[in-house]
C-alpha cells in the first residue's frame, strides 16, 4: 500500500507530545502547530505548566476528534511529601480507602464548575517510599484531579504536598509513543532540509489508531452518503468488530483503512449480524471531505 503524502497525514492525525515542565499545554500545542506548519492544532486533557507527560495533540481535522480522547481514563505517577513518616502498610491502607468511587471538588484554577462530583479511581499503587517522600501510580477516570486527591490525603498524613506529577497514559496511548518537542523539531528539520520524512511519518498517528474505538467498515457506495450526514444502513456495512454495544461510539472506516468519522452504534454486533436492513450507526463527527468517494444515490 502506498504511503500517504505527508501533507495528507497533516490533514487529520495525532501527535503524542511528551510535554515538559514549564510551558502550558496551550503553548506546547502552539509550538507543535508552528513546527508542523499547520493552521489547526489542539490538545486533549490539559496538563498544568508544572506537570509533564502524555499530551495528545490533534492536527488538522483531528481537532474535531479530541473530545473522544478527553473522555479516556488516565494514568499518572505522583511524588508526594507527607507531613509525618508513615509505614508502607499505613500508606497502602490510605490508598485503598481512596480507591473506587470518590467525590472531588475541582480546584479553583480549573476551567470547570467548582461543584462536587463523583469520579472513579481504579487503583493507587505505592511505587517507592523514602522517609516522607511517597512515589505512587494512579489509574483514574477522566476529570480526576491528582492535586485534589493529594490534598484529600493531607488530614491522614499530617499534611501532604504534591512535589511532581507526570501523566503516563491517556486511554491506550502510553508515554512510550510520546515525543519531545526537540524530537519533533528534529524530525521536521529532516523532512524539510533533507527530504527525509520517515521520522515525522512515524510520529504522526492515524486518527483511528489514536481513538482506539471499535470499527465499522463501510462499503465504498455508502461513504459519500455518510459524509453528507446520513446514517449508516445495514446494506452499506461491509464488516464490523464483535462486542459493539448499542449506543457505543464507533470508528467509521473505509475498506482502505481511511477514517470517515465517529458514529454511534444504533444496534449491537449480535443484532447487526441478524439484520438485513435498518440503520446500524448514526454519524457524530465526520472528518472525511465530501466528494472523496463518488455519490451513489
Amino acid at each position: 500500500m502506498a504511503h500517504p503524502e505527508l501533507g495528507e497525514l497533516l490533514k487529520c492525525s495525532f501527535l503524542i507530545v511528551d510535554k515538559p515542565i514549564g510551558p502550558s499545554s496551550h503553548e506546547v500545542t502552539s509550538f507543535v502547530r508552528k513546527m508542523l506548519g499547520v493552521k489547526k492544532a489542539g490538545h486533549s486533557g490539559t496538563l498544568d505548566p508544572q506537570v509533564s507527560g502524555v499530551l495528545p495533540v490533534g492536527v488538522g481535522k483531528a481537532t474535531r476528534l479530541l473530545q473522544y480522547l478527553a473522555a479516556k481514563d488516565k494514568k499518572y505517577v505522583c511524588l508526594m511529601k507527607t507531613g509525618r513518616k508513615m509505614g508502607k502498610e499505613e500508606i497502602e491502607q490510605l490508598f485503598e480507602s481512596f480507591t473506587g468511587t470518590i467525590v472531588q471538588t475541582p480546584p479553583k484554577e480549573s476551567a470547570v464548575s467548582k461543584k462536587p462530583r463523583q469520579r472513579k479511581v481504579f487503583y493507587i499503587h505505592l511505587l517507592q517510599l523514602q522517609s516522607t517522600k511517597v512515589l505512587f501510580e494512579v489509574h483514574c477516570e477522566a476529570g480526576t484531579y491528582i492535586r485534589v486527591l493529594v490534598s484529600d490525603f493531607a488530614p491522614h498524613c499530617g499534611g501532604a504536598k504534591m512535589l511532581e506529577l507526570r501523566r503516563i497514559s491517556v486511554g491506550p496511548i502510553t508515554e512510550s509513543s510520546a515525543h519531545t518537542l526537540q524530537e519533533i523539531s528534529d524530525a521536521m528539520w529532516l523532512a524539510q532540509e533533507k527530504r527525509d520524512e520517515s521520522a515525522i511519518r512515524k510520529m504522526l498517528l492515524p486518527a483511528s489508531e489514536a481513538l482506539s474505538l471499535p470499527k465499522m467498515v463501510l462499503q465504498d457506495s455508502a461513504v459519500e452518503s455518510v459524509c453528507a450526514g446520513s446514517g449508516l444502513y445495514r446494506p452499506g456495512l461491509l464488516g464490523f468488530d464483535q462486542g459493539i454495544n448499542e449506543g457505543e461510539e464507533v470508528a467509521l472506516m473505509t475498506r482502505k483503512g481511511e477514517l470517515v468519522g465517529v458514529g454511534r452504534a444504533t444496534a449491537s454486533s449480535s443484532e447487526i449480524t441478524k439484520m438485513k436492513s435498518g440503520c446500524v450507526a448514526s454519524p457524530l463527527t465526520i472528518v472525511m471531505e465530501r466528494g472523496t468517494y463518488p455519490r451513489k444515490w
